[in-house]
């Protein structure tokens, strides 16, 4: 019980995003690794940030994340949507807090022209879902972060799980990302999360 409540106060804690300038590394390419991909393990259920229940009600499919297709096969087309879509959404949304634009602590929406870490991630799943990938390949991801609570977006593949991140254009597997990871949305039970069993490097 202990660890699902430090699960869920850290899944609360993402309402104030980590904010640090994006660093403009240069993307990795999925089929240029080598090696057995690196999948996250799952170990339990977790709770889901608060917001992202009414983000559910307003928006049911991009909150999806089940369905039968569990991995995509990447290729270089697929690739190079991930690469782009990150950077796209990255140079056309401005990061602004929750409290700035909506004067509350925590609103999951599909930004236009600005929006916070959870905005830019569903963001770029809806684009990522017009371009052929399904709901259950993407998956939102709770984060800590130096500390702070951030959220990102885990792109699931036959070549490992990628993240997608506000905090730069660099497409990254998630073992290379130095973040602590707690919990992602459930590919088995809709508008469920789950806990993430280990972390990345």
């Amino acid at each position: 019980m202990l660890k699902v409540l430090i699960v869920a106060c850290v899944a609360f804690a993402a309402a104030a995003c980590s904010q640090t300038p994006i660093q403009s590394t240069a993307a990795i390419g999925p089929l240029a690794l080598t090696g057995e991909p690196q999948l996250m393990s799952m170990s339990g259920p977790a709770f889901a940030p608060p917001a992202f229940y009414a983000f559910c009600e307003a928006q049911a499919d991009l909150c999806a994340s089940t369905g039968p297709q569990k991995k995509m096969a990447m290729s270089d087309r697929r690739a190079a949507e991930l690469n782009e879509v990150n950077l796209a959404v990255n140079s056309k949304v401005r990061e602004v807090s929750d409290q700035q634009q909506h004067g509350v602590e925590d609103v999951w929406s599909v930004p236009s022209s600005a929006g916070d870490c959870e905005d830019f991630a569903i963001l770029k799943k809806k684009e990522l879902m017009k371009r052929g990938w399904p709901a259950s390949t993407l998956l939102l991801t709770v984060v800590t972060a130096g500390g702070q609570g951030h959220v990102v977006l885990t792109a699931l593949t036959d070549r490992g799980d990628f993240i997608l991140d506000n905090r730069t254009n660099a497409l990254r597997p998630w073992t290379d990302v130095s973040y602590k990871f707690f919990a992602r949305q459930s590919q088995s039970a809709h508008g469920k999360w789950e806990r993430i069993a280990s972390v990345g490097a």
